[in-house]
């Protein structure tokens, strides 16, 4: 009976150390499917290194640490700068990452034209060689040198790939030459195979590769109910890059037409650009220093408590993709004014979460006027852009990046 019991209690332990080795493999395999070994970036995105460690564009690194979990090896192709980092930049996290670097390409001038011929047949040489030892192949467009990377691409249709098309895809748009190839080489199933391209907004008879998809800035533990109250004194803000397309000259006139009609409101605006002098120009000129104020570049926190205390954001952009700083300000339940570019309007729910601007000031003051008329409207529009807004949290982002990758 007690060898009996010792011959059973053999197997028993024989049938665990079994049962754990398949496990384990098992679970080894599982990893495999979700990992990536090398991981190739093409971006036209300024990268610059700082004790260490490689710095870009802030919404772009936050969206990258989440890629960046399911790679082994990360390089880089981008241009490199030699600055410090600012308080609008970030550094990735990843600790086998390399830089890659290649000049930054214009087509803007005959001085840069020539310039980007002579160095495009280098450039195209170390994509096609990143490509070949990639396993992975990720695409930022648009952008000059995503442009190249599309090209370059065609060479590797067995490759597994994605693009992030991070401007506007609507077909109808009216966009540069360069653009307008990127989305079709993109689009072209029998030069692109085996991509997936993530495009913002949901756009009729699109060919099988390309896939709606959208960016997040916040986690699930920063989803609150704010209740603003919306009485006068208002205050707006602006936030983005104060650069001609997206007018921020234009955000501030309206703001100065609605305190000439005897409208209390003031406006923040957060960012820097070549129009820093021309909006100082006429804050001066019409002496609104008192409700008009540029920030400059601030840390994510201060703009964030800036959405938090402000009852509504303008962004009359010329062109968008999915506009970061809107969902971002319905996030918090601001109500944003912003131009009907690429997805913005299913953004606002065709109206339902704010106004969608004509660009022309008459009609853009009526409407903001006849809206701040109704509080208990604000106070409906508000809550229902916190709803929208807070369904796209960090979390669920890092979920779908893991279908696409999957």
């Amino acid at each position: 009976m007690h060898a009996c019991y010792h011959a059973y209690a053999k197997k028993i332990n024989l049938l665990g150390i079994f049962a754990k080795r398949i496990n384990k493999k098992f679970a080894y395999t599982k990893l495999k499917t979700i990992t990536i070994l090398k991981f190739l970036i093409i971006t036209h995105a300024p990268h610059s290194k700082h004790q260490n460690s490689w710095y870009a564009y802030a919404p772009y690194i936050k969206e990258m640490q989440l890629w960046e979990k399911y790679v082994d090896a990360i390089t880089i192709v981008a241009p490199v700068e030699k600055k410090v980092p600012t308080a609008i930049s970030l550094a990735y996290r990843h600790k086998k990452l390399q830089v890659k670097e290649v000049p930054a390409i214009s087509l803007l001038g005959f001085k840069d034209v020539v310039k980007t011929l002579l160095v495009v047949p280098k450039t195209i040489f170390l994509l096609f060689t990143e490509m070949r030892q990639a396993d992975h192949i990720h695409l930022r467009c648009p952008g000059n040198i995503g442009l190249l990377g599309c090209i370059v691409q065609i060479f590797f249709p067995k490759k597994k790939k994605t693009a992030k098309y991070a401007g506007n895809w609507d077909p109808n748009a009216k966009q540069p030459w360069s653009y307008r190839m990127q989305k079709w080489l993109l689009s072209n199933t029998f030069l692109t195979k085996n991509m997936k391209v993530l495009v913002y907004g949901d756009w009729p008879h699109q060919t099988k590769n390309i896939v709606s998809f959208f960016t997040a800035s916040y986690t699930e533990a920063k989803i609150q109910k704010v209740n603003k109250i919306f009485a006068a004194p208002y205050k707006a803000l602006f936030v983005g890059g104060l650069t001609q397309g997206k007018h921020p000259l234009y955000a501030l006139q309206l703001i100065h037409r609605l305190q000439q009609q005897g409208v209390a409101i003031s406006l923040a605006i957060y960012g820097e650009g070549e129009q820093r002098e021309v909006l100082q120009k006429y804050v001066a000129e019409n002496n609104l220093q008192a409700t008009v104020v540029l920030h400059g570049n601030q840390d994510a926190e201060v703009v964030e408590q800036a959405y938090k205390e402000s009852h509504f954001l303008v962004l009359a952009s010329q062109s968008e993709g999915w506009p970061k700083v809107v969902a971002e300000a319905m996030f918090f339940g601001c109500i944003p004014l912003a131009t009907a570019v690429s997805c913005v309007s299913e953004m606002l729910g065709h109206g339902k979460h704010g106004i969608l601007l004509t660009m022309d000031f008459v009609e853009d003051v009526v409407t903001f006027k006849n809206l701040l008329k109704k509080e208990t409207k604000m106070l409906e529009m508000s809550l229902a852009a916190q709803q929208s807004a807070q369904r796209y949290t960090l979390e669920f982002f890092e979920q779908e990046i893991k279908k696409v990758l999957g």
